[in-house]
Order: C-alpha cells, then sequence, then structure tokens
C-alpha cells in the first residue's frame, strides 16, 4: 500500500509521518500494493484532525477522527477504517470478480469478526412529491423538517440535488453529473 500524506495548518514531521505510516500498515493486508491512500492532517484551533481516504473500484473507504491530540486521531481512525473494510468483505465475498484493490488473503479468509447487526438492512421507505425551488429554500425546509438532508428538484437546472448541513454547521449541495 501507497500513501499519500499532507498537512494543512501543520507540518507533517518525521514523527507524525512515521506514526501514520505505522498505523496504517496494518490495513496494507487488506489491499493490494498498488492501491493509494490519501492522509491529510489538519489542525485548526485545538482539534488535530486526520482524514483518510482509499480509493477502490467499488467506491472509496474514508474515515476521518477529530481530537486534542494528532497521535490519538491516528490511532482512532485506523480503527474506523478496519471496521468498515470488514462490513465491505461481505459486499466482496459476493461479487469477488471485481474486488481488484483488495487482496486474495483478505477476500478469501473465514471472518468471524462482522456482526450481524452490521449488515445493511433498510427498515422504511418513504415517497414524496418533488416540487422545484432553489438551493436556498431547500435549506429552509431542511431546517424546518429538523432534517440533516433534503432532496430537491431545482428550479434553474431542473435537476434532482441535495441539501445537507454540515459538521461545521454550514450548508453543502450534491448535484448530478450527467
Amino acid at each position: 500500500m501507497r500513501y499519500t500524506i499532507t498537512g494543512r495548518n501543520i507540518e507533517i514531521t518525521d514523527g507524525l509521518k512515521k506514526a501514520v505510516e505505522e498505523k496504517l500498515h496494518k490495513l496494507g493486508k487488506y489491499f493490494t500494493e498498488d492501491t493509494e491512500a490519501k492522509i491529510t492532517l489538519s489542525v485548526q484551533k485545538e482539534a488535530h484532525k486526520i482524514e483518510v481516504t482509499i480509493p477502490t473500484k467499488q467506491g472509496l473507504i474514508r474515515a476521518e477522527e477529530v481530537s486534542e491530540d494528532m497521535y490519538v486521531s491516528i490511532d482512532k481512525v485506523e480503527d474506523i477504517i478496519e471496521r468498515q473494510i470488514k462490513k465491505f468483505k461481505n459486499k466482496l465475498v459476493d461479487r469477488k470478480q471485481s474486488g481488484v484493490s483488495f487482496s486474495e488473503l483478505f477476500i478469501n479468509e473465514e471472518d468471524s469478526d462482522v456482526e450481524e447487526e452490521d449488515e445493511i438492512k433498510i427498515v422504511k421507505t418513504k415517497r414524496f412529491s418533488i416540487k422545484p425551488m432553489d438551493p436556498e429554500e431547500a435549506c429552509l425546509q431542511m431546517e424546518l423538517l429538523a432534517h440533516d438532508f433534503y432532496v430537491f428538484r431545482n428550479a434553474i437546472s431542473d435537476e434532482i440535488c441535495v441539501v445537507y448541513k454540515r459538521k461545521d454547521g454550514k450548508y453543502g449541495i450534491i448535484e448530478p453529473e450527467v
């Protein structure tokens, strides 16, 4: 596994680089050697944040962790990614031929650690009519409903979009790319 480590508002020292590589080296058994992990370390006030993104042919494996100490964040993010990978394994076994980014040893390994409760279960389906509106109105509707996201038809582009509330309290919009 290869690592690309970048820093925002922080200098990547040899000690930090070594800590990240040692922790994430444990994840190497799950991936092929040419898989690249992108790691971003950032500091804002007292928050030390690490973001890890591992692109695979099936999608992204991504985790972020924030704490008061960068080394604690590094420890926690490794656990999060490992849990995600083990959940992801069930899908890979079903579609083994497309599991190119993952090592054969990992795919074929028996796994008793994956808990039944971690399986994805859709328990509710909701249908609603979508009226055209601008993104600001969609944000207002989302706030009125006290939801974290809101699906709407953009009055300008006539596309189905999603607005969502970010962790920093600001808003984001997801627009389809055709």
